[in-house]
């Protein structure tokens, strides 16, 4: 009798979901406490488990010479080389309603840090000063920009509308929106917005879609937030916008490098940044490792796949 097929974790998941997969008809090897030995991991592997930690590239697919499927247990799978895994007719999956509240909680929480001008005073009154007065705006009335209208933006238009704010989007794969958001160019966005909300997948194509230029045609005052992609955002243009006054302020979840290394704009006290937490949760998590365990027990029993991204014989 054949073996089970190999399901390798390579980046932890929801314990709960992981006994789950370990019930189901494969063998499980858990490799997240040692990253660094995942590729001698790899010779019997059906199937990958990742995250984020772990970048799926054409040589640690060439370590996988029976790899089948790989799972991203998250959003975003721009840490998997799709050409490769194409080149292989290796599946790709993902978990994509996962994240969707936690990271739509955070946003708005950061909408209010920098509305309100908290950051400052939070600053100032752990350092012992008392600095009262007329303080910050209001979000009601503001506009907000939401750069991508998938889920997550969605999510978070929601979430604002009891505020009073207005939600625009630009999106060049969104042709209607279902709700009271009104579509419109980049560039009416970036005029128009007094919050220009992030939340576009990274491509090759839209790398660095916040340049000087774009800085440029946003209004003075404007607020920027960040809960997709580092990469979206030239940071030195960021950086010089902020310190022209172009840019009131910046709320960062996500950095073109991780940890990021740009001391400048972590130093700048109009910067609010997080270490790319949005979708960690406990409930976003627990929903993350369940939605990708059903979605490879699915392809262990031969079953059509909810949430395939690449599909064999090709990326996309």
């Amino acid at each position: 009798m054949a073996p089970k097929p190999l399901v390798v974790i390579a980046d932890p998941i929801d314990a709960t979901a992981l006994e789950t997969l370990r019930s189901g008809p494969c063998r499980v090897l858990d490799a997240s406490g040692a990253p660094a030995d995942l590729s001698r991991h790899l010779g019997e592997a059906w199937g990958l488990i990742v995250r984020s930690r772990t970048k799926v590239t054409a040589d640690l697919i060439s370590k996988a010479p029976h790899l089948t499927l790989v799972a991203r247990a998250g959003v975003g799978v721009d840490n998997i080389d799709l050409t490769a895994t194409g080149a292989r007719g290796i599946r790709v999956v993902n978990a994509p309603g996962a994240a969707a509240t936690s990271v739509a909680e955070l946003t708005v929480a950061l909408y209010l840090l920098l509305v309100r001008g908290l950051w400052p005073s939070i600053t100032a009154t752990r350092a012992g000063r008392w600095e009262r007065g007329a303080h910050g705006h209001e979000l009601s009335g503001r506009t907000v920009g939401f750069v991508g209208y998938g889920r997550i933006a969605r999510e978070v238009a929601r979430r604002i509308a009891p505020f009073g704010a207005r939600a625009i989007a630009y999106d060049p794969f969104v042709t209607r929106a279902t709700d009271s958001t009104e579509l419109v160019g980049l560039d009416s966005l970036l005029g128009s917005s007094d919050i220009v909300s992030l939340h576009a997948a990274l491509t090759a194509e839209n790398r660095h879609l916040l340049d000087a230029r774009a800085f440029e045609r946003m209004r003075p005052g404007t607020f920027l937030v960040n809960v997709a992609r580092g990469a979206l955002v030239d940071e030195i243009a960021l950086l010089a916008a902020l310190r022209s006054g172009r840019l009131a302020g910046a709320a960062l979840d996500v950095f073109e490098v991780e940890p990021p290394t740009n001391r400048e704009l972590l130093d700048d006290p109009r910067v609010i940044p997080t270490p790319h937490i949005g979708a960690l949760t406990e409930e976003g998590q627990r929903r993350a490792g369940t939605e990708i365990v059903n979605e490879v027990l699915r392809a262990l029993k031969g079953e059509p796949l909810a949430s395939l991204v690449a599909p064999a014989g090709g990326a996309r």
